[in-house]
């Protein structure tokens, strides 16, 4: 087997995405690489998203049907069931542009050490019509520093495509609502080096419902990250986690002023100073 011959899971959790999943399964169908499986994990839906997934007769599309249990244990039912040797994400709302499988594929196969590789990032509007910003990393090696250190540099989402190793189990850990990606990538990225392409590799939209408008939310899940990454990962070292607690903190405080949250902002300071 080779790159260019391999099996790619697509990975798609689905909630109440009866507006927009039609339009992300059929990015998937129109990928120039035909050698993929797109897995469907219908989160507990109220509207119409089985009707719409199960319209197309795809053979390679496997659509599943849960009790609405959160989009992590969603991805892990889609994880435990996948078959290839390449893995990524796709969410029910967003689209891959047609070459965005075999872009990464490419940079796969002129380097062996990877385990990730990632590309060119458009955020959209709702209507997928204006481009609000226009991501490309900007880093290559071991991804693990700049996870920790909520760095941008080569991370803006679940957008990463993973090389498979044989016999680890793939999980998010279920209760966070935020953060969850970074951290499954923190406890995989000891499996090899992350590059990227300067390919378009997903059209991500925005304008609808979005978690980092629950700054709440927002903040305890980078308070529950923080306390993650202090205690089970030994290999952080204390500068490293200080510059965690500034980049959190920094974060948070300038979210609720923008949101002209100041006494949130001035709480939050005072919490996240004595994590």
């Amino acid at each position: 087997m080779t790159v260019y011959s391999a099996l790619v899971s697509i990975i798609m959790p689905a909630y109440n995405a009866g507006a927009y999943v039609r339009e992300a399964i059929q990015s998937v169908i129109n990928q120039t690489y035909s050698n993929w499986e797109l897995i469907v994990i219908n989160d507990g839906s109220l509207d119409l998203t089985e009707k719409v997934v199960l319209n197309f007769k795809d053979s390679r599309i496997k659509y599943l049907y849960q009790d609405n249990a959160g989009v992590s244990s969603a991805r892990n039912k889609g994880l435990s069931l996948m078959q290839g040797y390449f893995f990524c994400f796709l969410d029910a709302d967003d689209i891959l542009p047609e070459k965005s499988l075999a872009s990464r594929l490419n940079v796969f196969a002129h380097d062996a050490s990877l385990s990730f590789v990632d590309g060119r990032v458009l955020v959209m509007d709702v209507e997928l019509k204006n481009v609000k910003r226009d991501y490309l990393p900007i880093f290559k090696g071991n991804p693990f520093s700049k996870l920790v250190g909520i760095s941008g540099d080569c991370f803006l989402g679940n957008t990463w495509m993973i090389k498979r190793q044989l016999n680890y189990v793939y999980q998010f850990r279920k209760g966070l609502t935020h953060g969850e990606d970074r951290l499954f990538f923190i406890e995989i990225a000891d499996q090899g080096n992350y590059s990227f392409t300067d390919d378009v590799i997903l059209l991500y939209r925005t304008g609808h419902v979005s978690a980092m408008k629950n700054l709440k939310g927002l903040e305890s899940g980078y308070m529950n990250l923080y306390r993650i990454i202090k205690h089970e990962f030994p290999s952080v070292n204390l500068l490293d986690l200080l510059y965690l607690k500034y980049k959190i903190t920094r974060i948070m405080v300038l979210s609720y002023l923008s949101n002209r949250d100041y006494i949130p902002a001035i709480k939050a300071f005072m919490r996240l100073c004595w994590l």
